[in-house]
């Protein structure tokens, strides 16, 4: 998985470039190595917002784009819950993915038990 991190109008640090690749190790084993992961960090400009520190993903897969935001006043928690909240969408879209899978896989072993029967049973 690519990861690109992006600032707007704040420093992107080695420590937090660090931060969030470590904490992306496990969504980048469950998506494909062709994916495309943007990070952008950005405080908040309302002094009158608490939670002011913003970390913001898309994540670019085959078919789909998952993207998740998340807020609060110290940027390296802000990363934390947003890869958390990236992780559940990766998750619940590869649990829908392997459903229609199977299901498919079902229907199309009762259809060939279905036209074996047909193919046993003497015409008249």
């Amino acid at each position: 998985m690519q990861i690109d991190i992006k600032g707007r109008n704040v420093p992107v640090t080695d420590k937090i470039r660090a931060h969030a690749e470590r904490r992306l190790t496990k969504v980048a084993r469950q998506v494909s190595d062709l994916a495309r992961l943007e990070i952008e960090i950005f405080k908040e400009p309302n002094p009158r917002v608490a939670d002011c520190q913003v970390a913001e993903a898309t994540l670019y897969l085959k078919g789909v784009t998952l993207r998740a935001r998340d807020a609060s006043p110290e940027m390296l928690h802000s990363i934390n819950l947003m890869v958390d909240e990236l992780a559940r969408q990766v998750k619940r879209h590869r649990d829908k993915l392997r459903h229609r899978r199977e299901a498919h896989a079902a229907a199309a072993r009762e259809a060939s038990r279905i036209a074996a029967r047909r193919a046993a049973q003497p015409s008249v």
